[in-house]
């Protein structure tokens, strides 16, 4: 396995993560919060899977996993979590960001 497909499989797991994080984390009695975590978490997982052996600027699933690692670090501050929680979102949706710039930012595999 190369690295661009082990930091796109980290960001999946990441997406995964955010996806279950409503019950995990015990905030499903606010609604807005838990259909904002699910759909962002679905689309961080899809558009990192999609992404896998895809390099360069022009990358569309590069670029959606990367602004949902955005997302991610603003999320907890508009729904008001508690400070562990805010900073494992704000950690991991910075990974999230800079993994995806990582594979942007990466020549493609050459062939042998």
């Amino acid at each position: 396995m190369n690295a661009m497909a082990f930091r796109n499989g980290f960001t999946a797991m990441i997406g995964v993560l955010w996806l279950t994080a409503p019950w995990w984390a015990s905030f499903t009695d606010t609604s807005g919060a838990v259909l904002a975590g699910v759909l962002f978490g679905l689309l961080q997982a899809v558009s990192s899977l999609l992404a896998r052996g895809r390099t360069g600027w022009s990358s569309w699933p590069n670029w959606i996993s990367l602004l949902c690692g955005v997302w991610f670090i603003l999320y907890p501050f508009l729904y008001h979590f508690d400070w562990m929680l805010t900073l494992l979102y704000v950690v991991l949706g910075y990974l999230t960001v800079l993994l995806n710039y990582t594979n942007m930012n990466t020549d493609p595999p050459q062939a042998k």
